[in-house]
């Protein structure tokens, strides 16, 4: 891995991202909430304000170091519950068949045939905008990737000679999967990790800029484009630096997901 160019790309930007949000009261020279209408709509490179300030005289910089702790917390618990939820039932799926495996597909099937925005507006007219309703959308939409192709690789091993001599040599179905099938699974699981990180990083700003994610209180990328939405002919920079934020943090994590994708796969490196 070392020796691919898309893999030091993309993990230098999410390492980057990562060390902004655990040391974000560090390196943020305001408060991202102060508010100081006599420095309102700065432009970037105003002094003591190198980024500029929004309509109410916040520091645009501390806020967007203040929002990298929120968005990137969000996706990677979202990544963590998709990848355990999605992992497990694509194990039960895909070794045991039958009738669980038909009910567990048909359930995939429908939760992919409801985009995000729907079922954000179901969650948020119900129960309101919270990070764990978010979080909850955020699930929903992303177990079904794992889940299927863990169920198609599971599937695939299930008759191959190891698994069947764990079996005739006694071993229980619960050490069978997780000794024997699960090993072979995680340079999947990881690359689908890697590239949805960006994914859910995009969606959560997404779902933010339209009112349907975090609270107006919760400083996030998605919600700080929203605030300069009405500014752009006059301050554009409210709304386009935390969105080049999303733009390059998105693109790191895909370039990572497709340097771990062409370091893991022996085809790939031909």
């Amino acid at each position: 891995m070392l020796r691919n160019r898309k893999v030091l790309v993309g993990g230098a930007i999410v390492l980057l991202v990562a060390l902004t949000a655990v040391f974000a009261t560090v390196i943020s020279p305001h408060d991202p909430q102060a508010q100081s209408l006599v420095a309102r709509l700065l432009p970037p490179g105003s002094p003591s304000y190198p980024l500029g300030t929004d309509a109410l005289g916040r520091d645009l910089l501390s806020q967007i170091v203040s929002g990298s702790r929120v968005s990137l917390g969000i996706a990677l618990r979202a990544v963590v519950f998709s990848m355990l939820i999605g992992t497990a039932l694509g194990l039960a799926s895909g070794y045991y068949g039958g009738v669980l495996d038909v009910i567990l597909m048909r359930l995939a099937d429908a939760q992919l045939a409801i985009p995000y925005l729907v079922l954000a507006i179901a969650i948020v007219a119900i129960f309101g905008a919270s990070i764990f309703h978010l979080l909850i959308v955020m699930v929903l939409g992303g177990w079904v990737y794992y889940a299927r192709v863990v169920r198609s690789s599971t599937l695939s091993m299930r008759s191959m000679e190891f698994v069947q001599a764990a079996s005739a040599v006694g071993a229980s179905d619960a050490r069978t999967i997780v000794r024997h099938i699960l090993p072979n699974l995680w340079s999947s699981i990881i690359v689908i990790s890697t590239l949805q990180l960006g994914q859910m990083i995009l969606v959560a700003a997404t779902l933010s800029f339209l009112g349907l994610g975090l609270p107006a209180n919760v400083p996030s990328w998605g919600g700080l484009a929203a605030d300069g939405e009405d500014y752009l002919a006059t301050a554009w920079w409210i709304a386009t630096l935390p969105g080049m934020a999303i733009f390059v943090t998105t693109i790191g994590s895909n370039y990572l997901g497709d340097g771990i994708r062409e370091a893991l796969d022996p085809k790939l490196r031909i």
